[in-house]
């Protein structure tokens, strides 16, 4: 059994690390100020550009891609430990390497479902990191951790298709740069099989009919690094029956294809983000005494420290696992693995950070240290892409058929 990452990885990882050295962690405290002068806080701040510039020169682009017509034609086992270290700094670094959700989902939507045309029009754009994009799939009125639920309407009327619906935490929506919705919606409301009842497709941002309402917050956070959450109304919007992705009962079909590498992606970030918890968590610990000793040397930190070592290690393990096995035997023959890591990952690394936040003090829930801000993006993530109950339900499942 060999743990060592392959040559390709290892010259990718140590490109990267110099990137986050030089260009990233430099840039966090830039890119706060600057978000804090612009006229809406979900425009990009002037100095992504820099970064995305010096990231394509680097040859650190599109990483996320498996596909090596459009990306990096990486593994999956390839692109973890690289997802790992671009979690540490999850405001930029996603964003500078073109590896952002939800934009990645889309790209690899549009790279494996979409037409030509399609591709063209959008993927291109895409790519080359000249525009954003949204998936609008959840919806405020149903219970969206059963994506049957959907209440969206997609008609279709000649060749035309009309939508009509209401999304909310809609990842992306309020950046200016986003410039397409990938729309989940029903096609066929009364079919037999409900998992060929839904559809998707693509609407413009400047399609009439579509609103972006309001922004939806995070714990409080506008979530930047997602491009801000929207909820969004379509009301009869117009759209050519071309921008239907696929074919018309394909939706759901596709959103699992779309959310598994997906989840894989937000779990390999979540572990740099405990990295850079305990990172943060060990240097307070040893700069500040309290009752005439420093804080490391207090038993409860101690162990607090240790449990988050191997927590981590044990995720990262799993998450590594995960990524060959979907490689090796497909996104289906690693769905166990897909939904162990996406219960335990940001249960796991939430609990990291709340103790980083505990040894911080009142700084820990501050503005002053990114703690808080982490904290709140793990915990969303517990729902993102499907709550933990429902990935336990359906892992439990699958562990009792075995026994029935």
């Amino acid at each position: 059994m060999d743990f060592a990452f392959d040559a390709r990885t290892e010259e990718l990882r140590a490109r990267l690390l110099a990137f986050m050295d030089e260009r990233i962690h430099p840039a966090e405290a830039v890119a706060q100020e600057q978000r804090a002068e612009l006229a809406s806080p979900w425009e990009t701040p002037a100095v992504v550009a820099g970064l995305q510039a010096e990231a394509r020169r680097r040859g650190l682009w599109n990483l996320f891609l498996p596909d090596g017509e459009y990306g990096a034609g990486l593994t999956n086992l390839q692109y973890a430990p690289l997802a790992e270290i671009t979690g540490r700094s999850p405001q930029l670094a996603p964003v500078a390497l073109n590896c952002a959700a939800p934009d990645t989902g889309n790209m690899e939507v549009l790279a494996q479902f979409g037409d030509e045309r399609q591709r063209k029009q959008w993927l291109e754009p895409l790519l080359a990191g000249e525009i954003r994009s949204a998936f609008a799939m959840t919806e405020p009125e149903v219970a969206s951790s059963d994506a049957t639920n959907i209440r969206t309407r997609i008609d279709r009327e000649g060749d035309e298709l009309i939508v009509n619906g209401r999304k909310w935490y809609i990842s992306g929506a309020m950046n200016p740069d986003c410039r397409v919705f990938i729309v989940m919606g029903k096609t066929d409301p009364d079919g037999a099989d409900i998992r060929r009842q839904q559809s998707m497709v693509l609407v413009p941002r400047d399609t009439p009919g579509l609103e972006v309402r309001r922004a939806m917050q995070v714990y409080g956070y506008e979530d930047h690094a997602h491009g801000g959450h929207a909820e969004v109304v379509f009301d009869g919007v117009r759209v050519p029956a071309a921008n239907l992705i696929g074919e018309e009962g394909g939706g759901f079909a596709i959103a699992q294809a779309r959310l598994g590498p997906g989840r894989i992606h937000h779990c390999m970030r979540l572990i740099g983000m405990a990295e850079r918890a305990i990172e943060l968590m060990c240097r307070r610990a040893v700069d500040r005494t309290a009752f005439g000793k420093p804080i490391a040397e207090q038993g409860v930190v101690r162990n607090w420290i240790a449990d988050a070592r191997v927590t981590v290690e044990q995720l990262r393990l799993l998450v590594l696992k995960t990524a060959w096995l979907m490689d090796t035997v497909g996104n289906r023959g690693a769905h166990t693995e897909i939904q162990a890591i996406k219960i335990a990952t940001p249960r796991a690394v939430v609990e990291i950070l709340d103790r980083a936040v505990q040894v911080h003090g009142a700084g820990g829930v501050s503005q002053d240290f990114e703690l808080a801000e982490l904290w709140a993006a793990a915990r969303t993530l517990r729902l993102a892409d499907g709550p933990d109950e429902v990935h336990q339900r359906s892992l439990a499942r699958r562990e009792l058929s075995r026994y029935r």
